[in-house]
């Protein structure tokens, strides 16, 4: 292949920061290129300015304490970045240099050279600009001036709603940066994404559009368009005496480096280059619980007059995805069909994976979706408050087979779409992502915002907003008009939840998606359009209990919070805050009203006493109620189709419905996940009172056949009784197995006195293990744990003695530790060994090593 003319020069890394007050210096003076910032400060890009000083200890770490309140000064005032680059030769006349930066926090001037080249408005996006003419060999500099924001909304006016702050609608910014109910305020500013300087000689590729069109086993259809744009000049073009030739060679290569199809030497007319590769018995991308997220290469390379002049190289998945919103009898449904198989999504909504958005590491994107992976999720949401998420993200998607919902950033709250200007910078922004994620193998459906649709129909039925619903147009018109110019072969949802029926409001159970709120927040339903809202904040209003009652087709959000685990907590507390109550430990709970935890918590496992307490009991509580919910949703696959948790993670140290908390540190329910997002779940079914119902769910594309065994034990480890029954459940289906009465297994005990187990045998499913009453009514007698420390294996063995163990909890004093198994119960005489992994392979303290459960110490 002829040199490729195209290159890529890197210019993150180390950069030097500076504040000062608003019009303080002339700007032309701070962007003089060979302005003296020797006494400036060092500051990472990607990255951002509070993580640049709490680096260098000019702020306090930041998560620590009150610390990001003190921060807020940041805020306030007027930021520079400045570096410098050398280059190794100008512009040809043929040439075009341009400058690219993937993230800049949020009103930003670009100097190069002294010289003013652009202004940006919008975090959500990249930039580029044309730098071809100021550019020169040798030494170059770069500055950035980044404005307060509140010079850019305090002569705009405000809107009846906009959650949190009033300031936000009109910024396109992250909308968390400004606090919510699981995270605080933390007003970031910088260059968040990378910066590179890109030379281009007579053509680039301006864009590469890839798309399945039909699969089988014996053939796919994979559709690629190139699209090619002229980097001459006007000058250029009437310089030469013949026009430039362009054409295409377009290769899909296996893992293996083997080309399976291709189409050399495409013409190029009107700036595109369109083909349709068949590709020879396809090895299809499925989601890992299904199959292999089999990835090929797609190469296409530009050649102008026989030179190669640019190349584009991306992993690309062979699928097909689609949403039905109909089954095959005409019935309504929300399902995802991914190559012609209905797949059942499990999942969690995913945040921000840190408050400072740019100073996340790749390695924190990979842990999460590892761990995602690891719960048996197929499915995350990027909700629409954070940011639309770092190649990175869905790298990994692609690479682990999770399919991805992807929000457009628009958060509750009322959007300027009356306003020429606001509604430009919007178009750029949903054009940019759309063009920038389209060929990924792991996205599966744009929604157009986060409860927006649903939100205004009850404020406006309570008063609080009378202002027309401003933003709808770019739901229901701008992003649909635009997806289907760019990326019509992608499903598309105006909102979440969204979908309403028989006068029912958006978050109607029988129409699309559905978000459950009952559960936490209280939220009374069923509800009309148009009905005042209610919520009931009582034991009964928030019980997860409540789920039983949800016969959602989607459930896209739902959750409980639970409390971080103690080494995040510790970390984070200042010394003798650490305690049930404290103010510290008040504010790393950023929900509105603290007393539908404590409901929550008083109507399962009982207020808390102390903090030893209150982290058991929350963390039982959530694990225990997103199993009550998630093994109801999944007992009615023929009707539901997905659940998705809020959350999957947290941005900040905190209290909150994270499964994972800041330290990456899974809570159990992560735990529990494992069992209850399995392909194949063993299911007990049963309210106090009512009939023990046994059912198995079989997500796999295979029956499932063998035994089901149901023991019962006392809680001293005694077996009351046991039966087996024959298992044979077909492919993605669920089935009851058999019903049995209370008195029929409990003999002499009490229904507090027992616990029963669901064990496969000839199958493949993990062990369930069910109390038939609350905690708070579990009759638990103390129980005994001994420890067995294996250091070079790093693993941990537990026996229980005496009694059930319940909720049994291992702990270390490090971040990022991964236990094979934890918050589990234990049958006295039983032992479990857990082994211990840190991602980088450091050694762990295991001689710091607490384990303990709820009823029982290490002995």
């Amino acid at each position: 292949m002829v040199n490729v003319c195209r290159t890529s020069q890197d210019l993150s890394g180390q950069w030097k920061i500076q504040h000062y007050e608003v019009e303080e210096k002339r700007a032309m003076d701070v962007a003089a290129a060979a302005l003296d910032d020797r006494f400036w400060i060092g500051a990472t890009v990607p990255g951002d300015v509070h993580g640049a000083l709490a680096e260098r200890g000019i702020i306090d770490p930041i998560y620590f304490g009150h610390n990001d309140v003190k921060s807020r000064w940041i805020e306030q005032k007027e930021w520079w970045y400045r570096t410098t680059f050398n280059l190794d030769a100008g512009a040809s006349s043929e040439e075009r240099i341009e400058l690219v930066f993937e993230g800049l926090d949020t009103f930003a001037t670009v100097y190069v050279n002294g010289h003013e080249v652009g202004k940006t408005a919008n975090m959500l996006m990249s930039h580029t600009l044309d730098v071809t003419r100021l550019v020169r060999s040798g030494w170059n500099a770069i500055a950035v001036r980044f404005d307060p924001l509140h010079l850019h909304h305090r002569e705009k006016e405000t809107f009846d709603w906009s959650s949190y702050t009033k300031e936000r609608p009109w910024l396109r910014k992250a909308a968390m940066n400004f606090g919510w109910d699981w995270g605080p305020r933390i007003v970031t500013v910088g260059i968040w994404g990378a910066v590179r300087l890109e030379r281009s000689k007579i053509a680039k590729l301006q864009h590469v559009y890839a798309r399945t069109n039909a699969v089988s086993k014996e053939q796919a259809q994979v559709q690629v368009t190139a699209e090619v744009q002229s980097v001459l000049s006007l000058r250029s073009k009437q310089e030469r005496t013949q026009p430039v030739v362009t054409t295409c060679d377009i290769r899909l290569l296996d893992q293996q480096g083997e080309v399976v199809a291709s189409a050399i030497s495409l013409p190029v007319k009107q700036g595109k280059a369109d083909v349709t590769l068949d590709v020879a018995h396809p090895c299809l991308w499925w989601t890992h619980d299904l199959g292999e997220p089999y990835l090929y290469t797609l190469e296409v390379t530009l050649y102008a007059d026989d030179i190669a002049v640019d190349r584009y190289c991306q992993s690309y998945g062979i699928r097909t995805i689609e949403l039905a919103l109909h089954n095959e009898q005409g019935e309504r449904r929300f399902a995802f069909i991914l190559n012609g198989v209905k797949i059942y999504a499990k999942g969690a909504n995913w945040i921000p994976a840190d408050q400072l958005i740019g100073t996340i590491p790749n390695s924190r994107y990979r842990e999460l979706v590892e761990l995602s992976v690891e719960a048996h999720m197929n499915m995350l949401r990027v909700w629409a408050g954070g940011i639309y998420e770092k190649e990175v993200f869905y790298d990994e998607c692609d690479r682990q087979g999770v399919l991805v919902w992807q929000d457009f950033a628009f958060a509750n709250a009322l959007f300027p779409d009356f306003n020429r200007d606001f509604m430009q910078n919007v178009q750029q922004e949903v054009e940019n992502n759309v063009l920038r994620l389209r060929n990924r193998a792991s996205l599966a459906i744009w929604c157009g915002n986060n409860e927006i649709d649903w939100l205004y129909d009850m404020k406006t039925a309570s008063g609080d907003i009378t202002s027309p619903f401003y933003g709808e147009q770019i739901y229901h018109e701008l992003i649909p008009e635009a997806l289907e110019r760019l990326d019509p072969s992608r499903p598309y949802w105006p909102s979440s939840p969204y979908g309403a029926d028989h006068g029912q409001d958006a978050n109607d159970p029988d129409t699309g998606d559905r978000h459950n709120w009952q559960v936490w927040h209280g939220s009374v339903y069923p509800r009309k359009q148009g009905e005042v809202p209610v919520l009931d904040y009582s034991i009964e209003g928030v019980t997860f209990k409540n789920y039983k009652k949800d016969q959602a087709l989607f459930s896209s959000e739902f959750g409980m919070h639970a409390s971080a685990n103690r080494y995040t907590l510790e970390k984070n507390i200042p010394a003798g805050q650490f305690y049930w109550g404290s103010p510290e430990m008040a504010y790393r709970n950023k929900d509105t009203n603290h007393q539908k935890g404590i409901l929550l918590m008083e109507g399962y496992t009982g207020i808390p006493r102390n903090i030893e307490e209150y982290m058991d009991f929350s963390m039982l509580t959530q694990a225990e109620g997103l199993r009550y919910g998630i093994e109801h949703f999944r007992r009615i696959n023929d009707r539901n189709s997905g659940a998705l948790v809020w959350q999957l993670n947290d941005s900040w140290p905190g209290t909150s419905w994270s499964m994972i908390d800041y330290e990456l540190l899974p809570k159990a329910s992560f735990y529990y996940a494992k069992t209850f997002f399995h392909p194949v779940l063993l299911s007990l079914e049963h309210e106090p009172g009512h009939s023990l119902n046994v059912w198995v769910v079989n997500d796999t594309q295979d029956e499932v056949g063998g035994q089901l065994r149901l023991n019962v034990y006392g809680l001293t480890g005694e077996r009351l009784y046991t039966s087996a029954y024959g298992v044979k459940v077909p492919a993605q289906s669920s089935m009851q197995i058999t019903a049995l009465e209370e008195a029929e297994v409990l003999g002499t005990k009490r229904a507090e006195e027992v616990m029963v187990e669901l064990q496969a045998e000839g199958f493949v499913a993990p062990m369930n293990r069910y109390f038939l009453r609350d905690p708070k009514d579990v009759m638990l007698p103390h129980s005994r744990l001994s420890v067995h420390v294996n250091e070079e294996e790093q693993s941990v063995t537990v026996n229980a003695s005496v009694a059930i163990a319940r909720m049994v909890k291992l702990e270390l004093p490090v971040g990022r530790v991964r236990f094979s198994d934890n918050y589990f119960d234990l049958l006295p005489g039983e032992s479990r060994t857990v082994t211990l992994q840190h991602p980088e392979m450091q050694a762990l303290p295991l001689k710091e090593l607490r384990v303990s459960a709820m009823n029982a110490s290490e002995a």
